[in-house]
Formats: C-alpha cells, structure tokens, sequence
C-alpha cells in the first residue's frame, strides 16, 4: 500500500484531530483497550429499522433517557459504515490515485472510519455493543434509520450522479453555495445525540472501548461529557461542517466533506468572494476513472465464474471485516481491530479487478457488491 504524502501534516481547528491525506489503504494501528469500571450492559443494539430517525426525534427531550442513547447510537454506526462503501467504490476506481480529487476522497474515507470508531466507542460507554455485521447495509437502499429520506444509495465508480449522491449525504441544514431542502440531516441528528447525553449526563463506561490511531486521527475512550461533546463536534464539523467552517478553514484545513465533494463536482474549490462564496477557485478536475457500473438490486446477475469468484473472494473477505468489527468492541480488542485492519487492506486487490472485467455488451465494468454472507 502507498504511504501518506510526505509533508501532509496540516493544522486543524482547535477541536479537531489532525487528519492527513492518505494514498494507502485506511491505517488503524490498535492500542490496547482501556479499562474502567464496568458500567451496565443492555447487550447487542438491535439494528434500527426504517424511519428509526424520525421516531427517535419525536420523543420529547425528557424522555431520551439511556435507552434512547443506546439506539440513536446504534443508528449513528450504521450511518458511518453505510458511507465507506459507495466512498471506497468512487476511491477504487480512479486511475490516478495521486489527484487532487482522489486525495479529497481519501481522506474522507479516513474521517468516515474515525467516526465509525467513535460512535462504537460512544455506544460501548453507555452499555451498548454495535451490531456492525448484522446491520450491514443493503445496496442500492437508503441511508440506515430514514436519515435523508428519498435518498437511495448506490455503489458506481465515479461518476457526477455519484459524487451528487456523496453531497446528499452530506449536506448540512445551511449549506453555504447549495442548496437543499431534505429533513432529518446527519448533522441535525448528531446534534440530537449530543443534547440527548447533555440531558442525561449518563454514567460512562471506559470498559471495552478501543485506544487506536485510524489514519492520523487518535481515537480514544470517552470518558466525561466534555469528551462526548468532542467526538460529536469533530464528526459534524468534518462531515458537513458548519455554518462558519469554511472561513475558518479554507486558510489552513481541509473543508469538510460536503464541500470537498462539491469542489470535486463544480470542478473548482470553493472560495469566499465579494458576493458569497462560489466555486471560483484552483481547478480541481475531474479524474479518469474506470467505468464500474451501478450494482443492481440483488447483485450482478449470471456472472463468469472468473467474477463469480472475485465477487465470492470480496464478500468472504468484507464478511470477515465486520465480524471483526464487531467483536473488537465486543472484548476482542485490539487483535480483533488488527484483523480488521488486515481484512480492509485485502479488499481492494479484488474491487479493482472486478473493475477492470467488462460487463458482457456493456462498455461498463463489474464492482464490489459489499454482499455481508449470513
């Protein structure tokens, strides 16, 4: 795998982790575990169903007490791991992994693995164990819990629709240079999380939480509410920023994702002018990439065997990443992460391979289908 640019090391604000931008593949180095008093367990959360979202922000703000936390997080990891697929299919396909626009996505991919790990780590603090394999998400579907409704996400290689798709996502409530209407953003939920620990200041558990450098942001126990409150802030302020983030950041930090993704669109990064801000600045050009199709529902019909086995090798390998996952945050601690680790690595080997096997009568290319095996 590639290493890191040399020279990548960049200011962030003053509540962020530094994030670098990174040409290998997702870097997790595990620490050991933290240990603290055991707090009490409700077991495995179960996987949110559809309109989960909705219905958790219906309930009145005093009656989100510890059981509402534990599902509302449940459905901030599945939120987290629903992104690093369609993102790692637009990443895989691009030629030239040394591009401004592949960089931009790199490094997103890294921020979306960071706060996988810390909304586990959330969960785990209030007695809660993620359901990661079990709760995989299906492709082409919706964002997990009704988040964006009306959105469907899919996995393509990169294309305009794709990167549209990414925006989203992503967009926050004001976005600065587009607009949009959607309810029930990613941010205004995180905000809802946060407001939800404020209000019952719960007791938290430093038992089974992971210690581990994901790419260059340090992922740590969360152990008071100031804690909480800076894991959930990175995770907005990353993701679709705020409504001052992009003064603030434009001179010495990355913008958060959905104005990366949107420099990447417009083909131009975003700068503040006389009249507002508009995608008036460097070139950002849009890179080759090869031509993955869409999946469909279901997955790729009647596939070679040479594909069939490619597809086969990917699922098992994907299958393997998320049983790690889960048991990492389930006592497995730091060799369950390692192996994790191992099992991200391999998967692109086989992505790009099925993107470069043509589709019989298509000018288009196989994919990954992200398949979770039961």
């Amino acid at each position: 795998m590639d290493r890191p640019e040399a020279g990548a090391a960049l200011k962030r604000r003053s509540f962020l982790a530094t994030t670098a931008v990174a040409a290998g593949a997702p870097a997790i180095a595990a620490a050991a575990p933290a240990s603290a008093a055991a707090g009490p367990s409700s077991g495995p959360s179960e996987p949110a169903p559809p309109g989960a979202v909705a219905r958790l922000l219906a309930v009145p703000e005093a009656g989100r007490g510890i059981d509402w936390l534990r599902s509302a997080l449940q459905v901030a990891v599945e939120l987290e791991m629903s992104t690093i697929p369609p993102y790692l299919c637009g990443w895989w396909s691009i030629g030239d992994r040394g591009s401004h626009a592949a960089r931009l996505i790199r490094r997103i991919i890294d921020d979306e693995m960071y706060h996988l790990g810390v909304v586990c780590n959330l969960l785990v603090a209030v007695g809660g164990q993620p359901r990661i394999r079990a709760a995989a998400p299906t492709y082409p579907g919706p964002l997990p819990g009704g988040v964006r409704s009306g959105v469907t996400v899919y996995l393509s290689g990169l294309t305009k629709s794709l990167v549209q798709m990414m925006m989203t996502i992503e967009a926050p409530e004001e976005p600065l240079a587009l607009s949009d209407s959607a309810t029930h953003t990613v941010g205004a939920f995180y905000g809802a999380v946060l407001e939800g620990f404020r209000s019952e200041n719960p007791q938290l558990s430093g038992r089974g939480q992971l210690h581990a450098r994901i790419g260059s942001d340090e992922l740590r126990p969360v152990e008071t509410l100031v804690d909480v409150e800076r894991s959930i802030d990175i995770i907005r302020e990353q993701g679709e920023g705020t409504s001052s983030s992009p003064a603030d950041s434009f001179t010495d930090d990355h913008p958060a994702h959905y104005y990366a993704f949107a420099e990447i669109y417009h083909g131009r990064q975003l700068r503040q002018t006389a009249e507002g801000w508009a995608f008036t600045g460097a070139p950002v050009p849009f890179p080759d990439a090869r031509p993955m199709a869409r999946v469909p529902a279901g997955g790729w019909p009647r596939p070679a065997a040479p594909v069939r086995q490619l597809l086969d090798r990917f699922d098992n390998t994907y299958t393997t990443l998320l049983t790690s996952l889960d048991a990492a945050w389930s006592d497995g601690g730091a060799r369950a992460l390692g192996a994790a680790v191992h099992a991200m690595r391999a998967l692109e080997e086989p992505a790009v391979r099925l993107m470069e096997t043509q589709i019989p009568g298509s000018r288009s290319t196989y994919g990954p289908q992200f398949h979770a095996l039961s």
